[in-house]
């Protein structure tokens, strides 16, 4: 039997389907998710996450392999009990005997030994913050631009322009007040040395022909 154009159109219609279902790109995994930040600590042989500002306690689940329990475990050897954890991740489960629910955890951005973080009044502000040692930089930026803080200078404010450059970074670079600035961010572990915090950028920074190291994060006015 031969088939008609139109019979043929319609045998070749579930076939057409299965390959839009395998091209279709995979989903984000960051929908459903938030960023949170809060304070760890340990409690019956489990890592718990407790919102700033909040008393509820979440289990800590890591579902994409962030190594956030076992940094924490490195860091409260040196820090003490409590640690400052900046993450995203979904809140799920219900309340047991000694949490409200599960936090699971998939991506960190930062983990640090001081748990005054939650008190920083310029972090919904803030697009991204870079710093480093020997010697000590600081820079913040926001829409409105960035500030950059060196030891022993006045504070110099600078309008930049930021590009995405490959494998997930970001500069950001000004010519402005005299001044050429670079900074350049990678998606890259990267511990403080003097304070052993965890950050999820690597961070280096290119002024008066120096090239400083640094560590760095993304603020809460960056979705990502």
């Amino acid at each position: 039997m031969r088939l008609t154009p139109s019979l043929l159109l319609t045998a070749l219609l579930p076939l057409f389907a299965g390959c839009q279902m395998l091209a279709a790109p995979p989903s984000d995994p960051n929908i459903g998710t938030v960023r949170m930040q809060g304070e760890l600590s340990a409690g019956g042989g489990q890592l718990l996450f407790k919102p700033c500002n909040e008393p509820r306690r979440f289990v800590i689940k890591d579902v994409a392999g962030t190594g956030i329990l076992q940094e924490a475990a490195n860091l409260a050897d040196d820090a003490g009990d409590k640690l400052f954890a900046d993450v995203r991740g979904r809140l799920t489960g219900s309340k047991q005997a000694n949490s409200d629910g599960q936090l699971e955890v998939r991506r960190l951005y930062r983990l640090d030994p001081s748990t005054r973080a939650c008190e920083d009044p310029n972090f919904k502000q803030l697009t991204l913050r870079a710093s480093g040692h020997e010697p000590e930089w600081d820079i913040k930026a926001s829409g409105k631009g960035m500030v950059l803080n060196r030891i022993d200078k006045e504070p110099l404010p600078l309008p930049f322009l930021e590009e995405e450059v490959p494998g997930g970074g970001l500069t950001l670079s000004s010519e402005a007040n005299g001044q050429q600035v670079e900074l350049w961010v990678a998606p890259q572990r990267c511990v403080d040395t003097a304070t052993g915090a965890v950050h999820h950028l690597r961070a280096e920074l290119s002024i008066d022909g120096q090239t400083l190291q640094g560590c760095g994060y993304y603020g809460g006015a960056r979705d990502n």
